[in-house]
């Protein structure tokens, strides 16, 4: 009779383990484990929203043109402002071109002046101006902003106009 008696309580006790780890995805952790994984996962929503808005961060950057794309970019839109960042416009320049040399200060000066929802082209003798001159329009709020790659040998090299 002890050893049915024994057989019983083991086999509830089967049961009652086994029923535990079988319950309905909902009911399987206990309430104290709940709470934790519930303040995790608020913990985790948070951390993807933080996320989730760095991602939405859109960086705007200028755009580098070879002289070819530079050519047809001048071709195609009329109201295209030119701006040799140089101190070298008055030896040669792209026909149009304006002249606010970045190392004296007048691009900044002329900046406040500039429609910040015009294109542009930047170009330079050397990349360290053009590269100064397009992100310091960048900087200011421009979106349309281009940057002729290999600056004005490039644009010499390819055999197209000058001033």
């Amino acid at each position: 009779m002890k050893k049915i008696l024994l057989i019983i309580i083991l086999i509830a006790i089967g049961f009652g383990v086994y029923g535990y780890l079988v319950q309905p995805a909902g009911d399987i952790t206990p309430p104290a484990m709940e709470e934790r994984m519930d303040e995790e996962i608020m913990d985790t929503e948070d951390e993807m929203t933080v996320e989730d808005t760095e991602e939405e961060t859109v960086t705007i950057s200028y755009t580098d043109l070879t002289p070819e794309e530079a050519k047809a970019l001048i071709d195609e839109n009329p109201d295209l402002i030119i701006i040799d960042v140089s101190p070298h416009y008055d030896n040669g320049h792209i026909p149009g071109a304006i002249n606010y040399y970045i190392g004296d200060g007048s691009l900044d000066e002329a900046i406040p002046t500039l429609a910040p929802e015009a294109m542009y082209l930047v170009y330079c003798h050397v990349d360290s101006a053009s590269i100064g001159g397009a992100q310091a329009l960048i900087d200011a709020g421009f979106e349309n902003v281009y940057r002729l790659e290999g600056n004005y040998a490039a644009w010499v090299d390819a055999g197209y106009p000058v001033e």
